[in-house]
């Protein structure tokens, strides 16, 4: 059964487990990403699952911190990767696939923000959840108590430093990408990520500072 999040089979034409396994054993793992698209480009659909297994989890916290409302996150996460699949007859491998994937959801984040332009929301979510499996009960406290520090602290910084911060730490996106990807200048992209980092450790050591003040 395909994961909850996973390109719908209308879409997406996904391989069983055996066939990966026996196509992964004739596939280097450290194979390019920017390679494997220009395989599914060409008709090899195994190297599209590949690409879809490295990179789904990632891009879906990215969206569920960007939107923070899950719903809105579920969306542009399937309509992102349907125009990966769309567009695959007309890629070309002038960047990174990374900054590819990271371009088409941060555009498509855009459009959506521009359609409803109330996107956030305080509903619960949790942007870590594994899609394919779950965490061990006993780290569970621990990492729902930083989870939720984090989403407070990313909540309170402005939409273009969150972006940055998140296509940083969860697209592994480089400076130079990160400008390509939102259109600014490689030095705005740096002063964002340090304002944004400076903000999110003030966040999470005031909660340290507070249970000082009251031992």
């Amino acid at each position: 059964m395909m994961a909850r999040y996973d390109c719908p089979p209308a879409t997406a034409r996904l391989l069983s487990e055996s066939q990966v396994l026996t196509y992964s054993g004739r596939m280097n793992e450290f194979t390019e990403d920017t390679v494997l698209m220009l395989r599914y480009r060409d008709g090899d659909l195994a190297a599209f699952d590949v690409l879809y297994r490295r990179h789904n989890q990632a891009l879906y916290r990215y969206l569920l911190r960007l939107c923070m409302n899950r719903d809105a996150a579920e969306d542009i996460y399937q309509e992102v990767w349907k125009k990966i699949i769309s567009s695959r007859g007309r890629y070309q491998a002038t960047a990174k696939f990374n900054t590819f994937l990271y371009r088409v959801a941060h555009n498509s984040f855009i459009d959506h923000a521009r359609r409803n332009k109330r996107y956030s929301s305080a509903e619960d979510y949790d942007p870590d959840t594994n899609i394919h499996g779950a965490d061990e009960p006993d780290m569970a406290a621990e990492k729902l108590l930083l989870r939720r520090r984090l989403d407070e602290a990313l909540a309170s910084i402005p939409d273009e430093q969150r972006d940055a911060f998140l296509l940083h730490e969860e697209g592994g996106l480089g400076l130079d990408a990160i400008g390509l990807i939102t259109g600014v200048s490689r030095e705005t992209v740096k002063s964002r990520l340090r304002y944004a980092n400076n903000k999110l450790r003030a966040a999470f050591m005031e909660p340290a500072a507070r249970q000082g003040e009251d031992a």
